[in-house]
């Protein structure tokens, strides 16, 4: 884990009043909980320790994505179900991973219903607020927060962070190296990796908004954070925010 104490102070955002043409910031956390709504806690029973894990929701993530909001000043949409019901963060022609193993043997009605109450009005919401910036006249860089296990499946990551973009998307992989550049300027321990230890152009929210909305007004990327980091003492993730709210202020404000 390394040692944040090295953050360095970015230049203040300037006091100018938002231009029409001004970017603005979208944060969303797709896996911020692992709530089980009471009609469903009986297909959760003797599963505690899974939905503990990372299996279960991203640990870390919201906090990150909170104090961030916080920082901004910007409105936070999380979803707090969790994913082993029903994953806010895949598509719905994704069946396999939009349904967990427990979830996915419930009747078709049944699944029907975990969409309309949770994962529709989530995904509502989102869209939403992207689509009244848009109106607004402004381009939208949406920062979905996701967190990652430090080791799966017996392979070690090697990264801090995780900075997903579609490659083809050409907004979107130079704000992605602009924001690695910065962060390793602001925090030097961190170790960014872009495009790691995911595809930004696999399936996802972003990836979902990407395919209605023009490239040149909608950056959609995802922030992924070492669950080893996200766990860190309360110093180290306040500095860890400090950073990431640093940067994306100097960004948008460039």
């Amino acid at each position: 884990m390394p040692d944040l104490t090295t953050v360095a102070a970015a230049p203040a955002r300037s006091a100018d009043t938002h231009s029409v043409s001004e970017p603005r910031l979208v944060l969303s956390c797709e896996h911020g909980g692992n709530a089980v709504p009471p009609d469903y806690q009986n297909l959760f029973s003797g599963a505690r320790a899974i939905l503990d894990s990372h299996r279960g929701y991203d640990p870390g993530a919201l906090a990150l994505a909170r104090r961030l909001a916080a920082a901004l000043s910007v409105p936070l949409e999380a979803a707090q179900v969790t994913r082993l019901l029903v994953d806010h963060n895949r598509s719905l022609h994704n069946r396999r991973a939009l349904f967990s193993a427990f979830s996915r043997g419930l009747p078709a009605a049944e699944r029907e219903r975990l969409l309309r109450d949770f994962y529709h009005p989530y995904r509502d919401r989102v869209a939403a607020r992207v689509d009244d910036l848009l109106d607004g006249g402004h381009t939208v860089v949406h920062v979905a927060v996701h967190s990652f296990t430090p080791r799966l499946h017996g392979t070690v990551r090697n990264a801090d962070l995780g900075l997903l973009y579609d490659p083809a998307r050409q907004r979107e992989a130079a704000f992605c190296r602009r924001w690695q550049k910065l962060l390793e300027e602001l925090a030097p321990p961190l170790r960014v990796r872009r495009n790691y230890p995911y595809r930004g152009a696999s399936d996802a929210l972003v990836t979902w908004l990407r395919r209605r909305l023009p490239a040149r007004r909608y950056l959609g990327l995802e922030l992924e954070v070492n669950q080893a980091l996200a766990a860190a003492g309360e110093a180290d993730r306040e500095r860890l925010a400090a950073a990431l709210g640093r940067s994306l202020r100097t960004l948008l404000s460039r």
